[in-house]
Order: C-alpha cells, then structure tokens, then sequence
C-alpha cells in the first residue's frame, strides 16, 4: 500500500508537470488505474464498471469541444474558447474522487497541480464546467437494476458429499449487470462446452494434461515464461503507442479508450454469466477424474496439477481470450492489425518483465489463449470459444461513438 500511494503520488506530479500534449487521456486514464489499485475497495455492482465511466467522462468532455463523434451520455457541443486539457482533467479528477473518497486529499492535491498548469483563465474555467457535466454524465450512467432477481451460486453436488467450500470470486450479480453497448446477453452467450464423450473434448483435455501440468516435460522453458507473462497483463504501453502517434487528436484518444472499456465491459459480462451459466469443471478437476467422464480416449492422473494457480470460478469459457480478443478488435479498428512499434504488452505477473512486443493484435490474442492452456486452467475449445465472443461483442461496440459528418 505505502509503496502504491508512492507510485501515485509520484505520478501525479509528474502529470502535473506534463506541457498540454494529445495524449492528457492516456495520462489519466493510467493514474485512474494507480488510484483504483491503491484503493483496493471491493468490488461491487455499483463499482463494476468504474473504469468504464472515467473513460466516458473523458471521452465526453473531449468530444463537447472537439465534436468530431456520436455522443454516448447526450452532451451538447460545447462553447468556443474551453481548453480541452482542463475539461478532460476536471472531467477525470471529478469521477475519481467520486469512486474513492478515501483518496480524496491525494486526488485534491493532484488535479490542484494539474489544473495549475493552464494559465489562460477563462478557457480554463470553460473547460472546468464542461469536465463537471461529462463527469456528472457518466457517473449516472452503468447504473445496476437492483429490482432484478439475483441468483446465488450454487455449488453442485451429490447429497452428502463435499466439495470445496469457497465460493466462485465472482458477482452473483453479474448476469443482471446493464450492458452497454448490446442489446441482450443472451445473444452472445457461447453455445454448451463440447460432450464428454465426444472428440473435441478427448483431444483438448489431453492436450491441456501434456502442455499445462505443473510436471509437464513437454512444455518448453519460453512456453513456461508465456503462461506466467500472460497472468495478468498491461495493455497500456500499446494505448500510449497509439495515443502518441502523430495527428492523432486528444477526442480520438478519448473516443479509443472509451471504445476499449465498452467492449471490455460488455465481454466480461457475457464471458462470466456464462461460466456461472455452465459452471464447468476444470482441468485440475477434470483429468483427476477423467474416469468419470465416459470417454474411452481420456485417462485419470490423479495428482496432477496445473503450472500456474486455476482461478476459482467456473472454466468455460476463457476470460482472459474474450477479453483481448474484445480490446484487439478495438483497436484494429484504430491503427490495423499490424501497428506502428508493435503490440507492446507488460505484465504484473513477474517481478521482472520488460514490455513484450508483438508483430500483430492477432499473433496477441492467440498467443494469449495458448497460454491459458499452456499453465493448465483452459481447454482450447474455450479459449477459441472466448475470442469468439470478445470479437463479437466488440463489433457492435464498434457502431458506437460513430464519427459525425465533417459539417455537423
């Protein structure tokens, strides 16, 4: 924690300090993140889609005064002579210090510094008012009905016989969350997992009992450096790429984060309604009891594990593939699947990683989805399953924020 509001502290100054430039989006939309991790609240239905609204605010902000975009919240265009940067600050500080009031002094202190930094009164004070509205805008709106019928997980079992007591980390709530962008859930909902007794479900859970066990003889040592890489990834580096190349205009960046957490958003929630929707079993629990399964072709290995920790919620179908493929299809949109400098992805799995650097978004997503297999936690079929859903949800994200035409 102490070392987190280090990080923040030290990121606002430097924020502060940064001449007016396209990329003032980018800048908050990764201080958000400093301030959302040094918070660590719980998550919640109301909270679930902060991110999201921070990126509308900007996105709104921006677009009011360069009105180059459909507008998501109903903002007006905005009046002649309001500076963008005050409006995309004041639009950011006032959605953060909303979503954390405990951080409000480190927050205070950061816009104080920010905002300083525009000597021209009034457009500064136009572009204030405007940041207030955008922010006022997007923090109503992602509201959670709570009038819906909410369902308890249930573990399933036989009477009388235990299973782990831990329930899912999951939202029960989380197939009743509002999306944003489709009409429905169930019209991205993945169809069953394959039948235990066919052959899809013969090869891939062989395939994950070869490749993903923590003994695997098969995997190589960069396969065992990819599944761990992949845990918990960084798409910043990529979004500050995109956003610093040249002519491309402050709402632009607004409009691709905004784009970005849309997808995002809405592909999370399909992807784990559907896990708590089939709540099938993972590899660690299937291959131990491959017996059971009815499949001539698969075979118990009673202690076998996986590489890296199985997340503890439903398998199918794979989160972390849905939602790359969700942002990579975003951003292909944006800059094509072959983008200047790469596709430039962190991690905060290992203590030490330099950014990675892909050829293409596709060559990303795949990468992503093997490595699901690679550590032990996803079959292939739902991995493919997953991207499939990321890429349809984001297509549909894609016809929002439509440009306007040049004379509106």
């Amino acid at each position: 924690m102490v070392r987190l509001n280090v990080a923040a502290a030290a990121l606002a100054a430097a924020l502060a300090a940064m001449p007016a430039k396209a990329d003032v989006v980018t800048d908050w939309a990764e201080f958000g993140r400093v301030v959302s991790a040094g918070d660590r609240q719980p998550q919640t239905p109301e909270t679930y889609y902060n991110e999201t609204r921070l990126a509308l605010a900007m996105f709104e902000a921006a677009n009011a005064i360069d009105r180059k975009y459909e507008s998501f919240l109903g903002m007006e265009k905005a009046q002649e002579g309001a500076s963008m940067n005050a409006a995309v600050i004041t639009a950011a500080y006032t959605v953060l210090a909303a979503q954390h009031p405990s951080r409000s002094a480190d927050l205070d202190g950061s816009y104080e510094l920010a905002i300083a930094q525009i000597s021209d009164a009034s457009a500064r004070d136009k572009g204030v008012a405007i940041g207030k509205k955008a922010a006022e805008a997007a923090l109503a709106s992602g509201a959670f009905d709570a009038s819906r019928t909410v369902v308890p997980y249930r573990p399933r079992t036989s009477p009388g016989v235990w299973v782990p007591v831990s329930l899912p980390s999951v939202m029960d709530e989380i197939g009743n969350m509002t999306p944003w962008v489709i009409s429905d859930i169930e019209t991205f909902m993945p169809p069953p997992p394959p039948a235990l007794t066919s052959e899809v479900w013969a090869r891939d859970l062989n395939e994950v009992k070869r490749l993903g066990g923590r003994k695997s003889t098969e995997r190589t040592s960069v396969q065992s450096r990819i599944a761990r890489y992949r845990i918990t990834p960084i798409v910043m580096p990529t979004l500050r790429a995109i956003a610093d190349l040249p002519g491309r205009s402050t709402v632009q960046n607004a409009r691709m984060f905004a784009l970005v957490n849309l997808a995002g958003d809405d592909t999370s929630v399909v992807t784990f309604a559907a896990k708590l929707r089939y709540n099938f079993w993972r590899p660690i629990t299937a291959i131990r009891n491959a017996d059971d399964d009815g499949n001539p072709a698969t075979a118990t290995e009673a202690d076998w594990q996986p590489f890296i920790g199985t997340p503890n919620f439903p398998e199918y179908p794979c989160a972390h593939c849905s939602g790359t493929a969700a942002i990579a299809e975003v951003l292909k949109a944006e800059v094509g699947n072959e983008p200047a400098g790469g596709v430039q992805i962190g991690s905060r799995s290992l203590d030490y990683s330099a950014v990675q650097v892909l050829p293409t978004f596709d060559q990303w997503v795949s990468e992503v989805s093997m490595s699901r297999t690679l550590g032990g936690v996803h079959y292939r079929f739902s991995n493919i399953a997953g991207e499939d859903i990321g890429r349809a949800v984001a297509r549909v994200a894609l016809t929002k924020l439509r440009p306007l035409p040049p004379s509106d």
